[in-house]
């Protein structure tokens, strides 16, 4: 399996990307490698600061960068060169069977759609944030920012692809599926939740248990959260600050350590037909390092055949 890594994506680039590389090619199988895209001379040159061996890695040139501020569409298609556009269509061209960047999420997100394409029967792509548990298990929160404004036949389909992401990734058999809103009681929240519970209510597509509130995301009722990704994005830079406030007071613990961006690396976009990983855009060494890994995990977990699969069985069944 080939792991495409953008060389020239995040905050941190080059250093963090290559550096990261380096770390994970140490824990990936000899079936396993990476191809780093980016600029040649650049990648050579911080191989070399850093120890690495350039024989450990191919290496693809793509000379452009889109950068954080630039309109995705638009940088996707007037950068050809870039090294988000040459990843996409190295995977376009199966030379590469994942994909994975720190960079622009917009441009990540609009390559996916562009040349991977959707799962036929997907309404909208979404991304995810892991939460711990305390008890030491995770909680699958979705959607966290591509999706802002929803309709509820989305936020249906969105415990679908949490429920397959939760069981074949994190290893939940039969996650626990329940709505983020403002109460417990059916006809609590907004129209959205009220119509988005009217669909979920009596489904037999995935392990609805209901209405469940912010303090329910750290306990064991729910596996899988799903919001709207306005809703998703302030629960997670939240949860990110609340743990660097923590981190400055030296209050972390093993359980806070746990709310570390690094340890997670990335999500997934899940909906999509080929494993691309989106990270932090402030991702370290650490954090690439276990991003690469994620993507590793995704592809032999047949995410996207997973998620196929799962849609034709429900269609079937209706």
């Amino acid at each position: 399996m080939k792991v495409g890594l953008d060389v020239m994506g995040g905050d941190k680039y080059p250093g963090a990307p290559i550096g990261g590389a380096i770390q994970a090619l140490k824990e990936l199988s000899s079936d396993d490698s990476i191809v780093l895209i980016g600029d040649e001379q650049v990648i050579l040159s911080t191989l070399a600061e850093k120890g690495g061996d350039p024989a450990g890695f191919e290496i693809i040139h793509a000379p452009e960068v889109i950068h954080m501020h630039e309109t995705p569409t638009r940088a996707f298609l007037q950068k050809p060169h870039s090294s988000i556009a040459v990843g996409f269509r190295l995977m376009k061209d199966n030379h590469i069977h994942a994909f994975t960047s720190a960079g622009s999420s917009g441009a990540m997100m609009v390559g996916s759609i562009y040349s991977v394409n959707v799962i036929q029967g997907i309404i909208r792509p979404a991304t995810t944030a892991i939460i711990p548990k305390e008890s030491g298990s995770v909680t699958v929160l979705l959607d966290v920012g591509t999706n802002p404004d929803l309709k509820p036949d989305v936020m249906y389909q969105l415990g679908i692809l949490g429920s397959v992401y939760a069981q074949y990734v994190h290893h939940i058999n039969n996650p626990k599926v329940g709505l983020l809103n403002i109460g417990e009681e059916d006809i609590k929240g907004n129209l959205l939740c009220q119509s988005a519970f009217q669909l979920m209510k009596d489904t037999r597509d995935f392990h609805f248990i209901g209405n469940i509130e912010g303090r329910d995301l750290f306990g064991d009722k729910a596996d899988v959260v799903v919001c709207d990704g306005y809703t998703g994005n302030i629960v997670l830079k939240a949860l990110e600050e609340i743990y660097y406030i923590l981190k400055k007071r030296s209050l972390v613990d093993d359980y806070f350590e746990r709310f570390n961006y690094e340890n997670f690396g990335g999500t997934p976009i899940l909906g999509i037909n080929a494993p691309v990983i989106v990270g932090h855009g402030i991702s370290n060494e650490r954090a690439i390092k276990n991003m690469i890994l994620l993507s590793r995990d995704v592809y032999h977990a047949n995410l996207s055949d997973k998620i196929r699969h799962s849609l034709i069985e429900i269609n079937n069944n209706t």
